[in-house]
């Protein structure tokens, strides 16, 4: 009998193979999902830190709403995008409002900023959950293989009569190679499913960050409409303009 790990897979029962068939499944999908998730935060970060340092350098949002397609696939722009809107559509409303803090519109571009970071965080994270089903149960189905294989094994041993090493150990060690393939596919899908964790994490953080920032430049916009409309009111009693 050929004692080599692609021997013993060769000898191994129906149960087995499907076993590790579907072991080698989990795991080739896991790297499927680790190198997509990998590209994808990545190009994240990329266009995050280069929309933030235009967002910061810019002196006219408006410009920056016409130009922040090319950001497409950065979540901080998104969320940017989703804020315009809603500040435009309720820009006219808001330079009217006497208190900015207590404005239904200003609650209204809240709520967008918070549903839009809530979207560009379910999308981070998309498909890692397969990554945290083959991390908990991986290990748990190739022990069922290695329970199921050495029952066989056992069945051989009473079906033969013979109970010395050179019967057992074979059967024994086809048996562990499910033990061996399910912790071979739970390991990788654990550190990378921790891995991307952190990264979104990190990434909900700079969303909530920028939403915070965002907020601040409206309300400063706010008062000051609010206080140039009160200077130009003012000047008009006392004869003269404010610019």
């Amino acid at each position: 009998m050929d004692t080599s790990v692609f021997g013993l897979i060769a000898h191994a029962g129906i149960v087995g193979k499907l076993v590790l068939l579907a072991l080698l499944l989990a795991s080739i999908l896991c790297w499927g999902v680790i190198f997509k998730k990998l590209g994808e935060f990545r190009n994240a970060e990329n266009l995050n830190k280069k929309f933030s340092d235009a967002f910061w350098a810019s002196k006219d949002l408006d410009d920056l709403y016409a130009k922040s397609e090319k950001y497409q696939g950065a979540p901080v722009a998104a969320l940017f995008l989703a804020g315009m809107k809603e500040f435009r559509r309720f820009q006219a409303m808001l330079l009217k409002q006497s208190n900015p803090l207590d404005s239904p519109e200003l609650e209204n571009i809240s709520r967008s900023l918070q549903k839009t970071a809530s979207s560009e965080v379910a999308k981070l994270e998309e498909n890692i959950i397969w990554l945290a089903t083959v991390a908990s149960s991986g290990p748990f189905v190739g022990l069922f293989g290695t329970v199921w294989g050495i029952m066989t094994s056992f069945q051989r041993i009473g079906q033969s009569g013979a109970a010395n090493l050179a019967v057992v150990a074979p059967g024994i060690s086809e048996a562990l190679i499910a033990t061996a393939a399910g912790i071979g596919a739970a390991i990788p899908a654990a550190i990378f499913y921790n891995f991307f964790l952190t990264k979104i994490k990190r990434q909900s953080l700079d969303l909530d960050g920028f939403s915070q920032d965002f907020l601040n430049i409206v309300r400063r916009s706010h008062f000051s409409s609010e206080s140039n409309s009160k200077k130009s009111t003012e000047g008009s009693q006392h004869g003269f303009s404010t610019p």
